[in-house]
C-alpha cells in the first residue's frame, strides 16, 4: 500500500470535515427517524454523535501535540 503524505493541517481539516458531515447527517429528519427506531441497534450502543465527539477529541489531541512541540 502506498503511503499517503498529508500535512498536520490537512489531517486536521479532513477530520473537521468529517465532523461537519456527521453533523449534517445527524441533523437530517430521516436519520433521526432511523436512529429513534426500536430496530436501530449497534454492537456497543454507539450513536452518530459518539463518532462526532471522538473526532473532536482527536482534533484536540492534535492541537495539544502542536502546542507542546512548538514551545
Amino acid at each position: 500500500m502506498m503511503e499517503i503524505k498529508l500535512t498536520t493541517s490537512e489531517i486536521r481539516a479532513i477530520l473537521q470535515g468529517c465532523q461537519y458531515t456527521l453533523q449534517l447527517v445527524g441533523s437530517s429528519k430521516d436519520y433521526r427517524r432511523l436512529q429513534s427506531s426500536e430496530y436501530f441497534s449497534t454492537s456497543n450502543d454507539v450513536v452518530l454523535n459518539d463518532a462526532f465527539n471522538v473526532l473532536g477529541e482527536i482534533v484536540n489531541a492534535i492541537d495539544a501535540v502542536q502546542q507542546a512541540t512548538q514551545q
